[in-house]
């Protein structure tokens, strides 16, 4: 077995960029909290983003969608590209990765087979991509390395491998300034929804409470909504009326930025 796992990552590293790598900064939404794909190493008790390695003949965008697909099972979501972490610092965490990971391995099993070992060893910068995300619709697959995922609050997050807290850290910075341009609701929101729900995602986003018929005013004249059938939940009276997005209008007006204040 331990042949055949340096046998696979040798081959794999044969046909990728050295040097640099793709971490991916997945935002979903559930139960009103703002959250983020972690990938859970093997025997270990390490977490990290989900990412990968860039082929030799392989555009950056191309490998974080390629990244993606291969971890979420999703192939169109929003993805933007963010930041660039080539802190030199970075190089030096890279042997908490070798120790956790090759623990059990005797310098016997690595002898003649260790080019992997120092490929990854070396000094790696990293490109952030912020994707959104329908948690309901992805299919995690754990890479070789890991062998379990979690959907974990942004702001109760565990200590990660590497810098990836700072990555996660700058990805939310460039979600909240960038939440007039990016499509928030119809990514992280079901098909349907309530104004109260399109409040909480925003308040999960920001952190910070809005006023309620102030947000909900300015919302409804953004005119990207169409209203549907009440949400029967208790009193016919008292149910709030569901909402779907105009997804043209919605689109449209995101080129331009919502210009939403909040």
């Amino acid at each position: 077995m331990k042949d055949e796992f340096f046998k696979s990552m040798n081959a794999v590293i044969s046909k990728c960029l050295p040097g640099n790598s793709i971490d991916c900064v997945v935002f979903g939404y559930e139960n009103y909290q703002l959250k983020t794909l972690l990938l859970k190493w093997k025997q270990e008790d390490l977490w990290s983003l989900p990412g990968g390695f860039i082929y030799l003949d392989e555009d950056l965008d191309a490998a974080a969608v390629r990244v993606l697909k291969e971890r979420t099972g999703v192939t169109s979501m929003f993805l933007d590209q963010f930041y660039t972490f080539g802190e030199k610092e970075r190089s030096k965490m890279n042997s908490k990765i070798i120790s956790a990971r090759f623990s059990n391995y005797t310098q016997q099993d690595l002898f003649g087979k260790n080019n992997f070992v120092e490929w990854i060893d070396k000094r790696f910068i990293t490109t952030g991509y912020l994707a959104l995300a329908n948690i309901e619709k992805t299919l995690v697959n754990p890479d070789v390395f890991s062998e379990k995922y979690a959907w974990v609050n942004v702001h109760n997050l565990p200590e990660l491998l590497l810098d990836h807290n700072k990555i996660i850290e700058r990805a939310l910075h460039q979600l909240r300034i960038q939440l007039n341009y990016m499509p928030i609701g119809i990514s992280l929101l079901p098909e349907k929804f309530t104004m109260q729900d399109v409040q909480k995602l925003y308040e999960a986003i920001l952190q910070k409470p809005l006023e309620r018929s102030n947000f909900q005013r300015k919302m409804l004249k953004l005119d990207i909504f169409k209203r549907e059938e009440k949400q029967l939940t208790g009193a016919a009276n008292k149910a709030p009326y569901l909402y779907s997005f105009n997804k043209e209008k919605y689109n449209e007006l995101l080129t331009r930025g919502i210009g939403f204040n909040y």
